[in-house]
């Protein structure tokens, strides 16, 4: 019971990294036991009848892998890249393009497999959620440069596209379908960064969705609703925070133009506050 304890302590003090991390890890362990069973009912199938009798599929199978090296890489990639995404993201952003890079990627999928008649192994795996963070994050800051080990400084935009480049290469098997949700999870990235350096929030609505059925299921719990009230302090505070905004979207300029290392201390010093908060 106490090491029982000690995972769920663990995941509520987790990020929401952290957090999509330990699950997919605990499937994972199920899949290991029960490989049969997952793969059959968590899977993304290649047929479209088969889909439609199990629907959820499409969300469940990017978080199940059935190779030890597959779900060590993601899941590293996961870490530091989503951790790195959290600095510049907020939590629900982070969610909006890892749930929406699954389904798109899965879809595209069905639609690959629906077009071409073909048949192939089910699809499973985090990697077109995965992708898609990859790719945003570094279209958001792509002159961002990552100290690696052995190797030295490497700007993200090299690391994110040598990613989506060994999908590219997959390709050419005749089994692709896995590639194909990759590189749709990496388009998907790319759009949806470009879209919110506009303004335009393309997942808001997968965001109002999940809020509807969180605040549903707070109801039924019996939770009392919070009535909120309007305030010239509130004011102040969301002041306050567009002025913060302004300042990090400044210093991201700042970076994709002229690279890390153009920054000064005290924007470096602010960059890594925020990130910490």
């Amino acid at each position: 019971m106490t090491f029982i304890n000690d995972i769920k302590q663990a995941y509520q003090k987790a990020n929401v990294v952290e957090k999509i991390i330990y699950i997919n890890i605990a499937l994972f362990l199920i899949t290991v036991l029960f490989t049969k069973f997952s793969i059959e009912w968590l899977a993304l199938p290649t047929q479209l009848s088969e889909f439609f009798y199990k629907p959820w599929t499409i969300v469940s199978y990017a978080f199940i892998h059935q190779r030890f090296i597959h779900i060590l890489s993601n899941l590293l990639v996961l870490y530091y890249i989503g951790n790195l995404f959290l600095d510049f993201y907020t939590k629900k952003q982070f969610l909006n393009f890892y749930f929406l890079g699954a389904l798109f990627g899965g879809s595209i999928f069905l639609l690959n497999y629906y077009l071409t008649n073909k048949m192939g192994a089910p699809l499973a795996g985090a990697s077109a959620a995965v992708t898609t963070i990859f790719v945003a994050i570094a279209t958001k800051i792509p002159r961002y440069a990552l100290q690696l080990r052995f190797i030295g400084s490497v700007e993200l935009w090299v690391l994110a596209a040598i990613w989506v480049g060994l999908s590219i290469l997959q390709l050419a098997n005749f089994d692709n379908g896995g590639a194909i949700a990759h590189l749709s999870g990496a388009v998907l990235g790319f759009m949806y960064a470009k879209q919110l350096e506009k303004g335009n929030d393309i997942g808001k609505w997968f965001e109002t969705i999940v809020n509807y059925f969180t605040n549903l299921t707070t109801i039924k719990k019996g939770k009392p609703l919070k009535t909120v009230y309007k305030s010239k302090k509130r004011t102040s505070t969301q002041e306050v925070s567009k002025t913060k905004q302004r300042k990090i979207d400044d210093i991201l300029d700042k970076i994709s133009k002229s690279g890390y290392e153009s920054l000064t201390q005290e924007e470096k010093d602010f960059l890594f506050r925020t990130g910490k908060k």
